[in-house]
C-alpha cells in the first residue's frame, strides 16, 4: 500500500474519533451513528485545518485530532444552532 493510501485510512480513523469526541461534547452523540461520526470529523478536520492552520504547531495524527476535533466541534455548533431555528 502507498503512503498516500495509508495517510487516507489515518485519516478516516482519527476523524471518526474526533467526531466520535465532539458529537460526546456537544450533546449528539445519541442522534448520531458511527458513519456520521466519521464524516463530521473528517469535515471538521477540514474545517479546523482551515481555521486554525498549524496554531499548535503538532505534526501528524495528533494535531489532526486537535484540529479535527475543533472543527467538528464548530460544525456540531453551528448544526445546533440551524436545528434549533427549524425545530421551534
Amino acid at each position: 500500500m502507498e503512503d498516500g493510501g495509508v495517510s487516507f485510512i489515518v485519516m478516516i480513523i482519527v476523524g471518526g474519533i474526533a467526531g466520535w469526541l465532539a458529537s460526546i461534547v456537544m450533546g449528539r452523540n445519541a442522534s448520531m451513528g458511527i458513519l456520521l461520526n466519521v464524516v463530521v470529523g473528517i469535515i471538521g478536520g477540514f474545517l479546523g485545518g482551515l481555521l486554525l492552520g498549524d496554531v499548535f504547531g503538532i505534526d501528524g495524527w495528533l494535531g489532526y485530532l486537535i484540529t479535527a476535533f475543533i472543527g467538528a466541534a464548530i460544525l456540531l455548533l453551528i448544526v445546533n444552532l440551524v436545528q434549533r431555528g427549524r425545530v421551534r
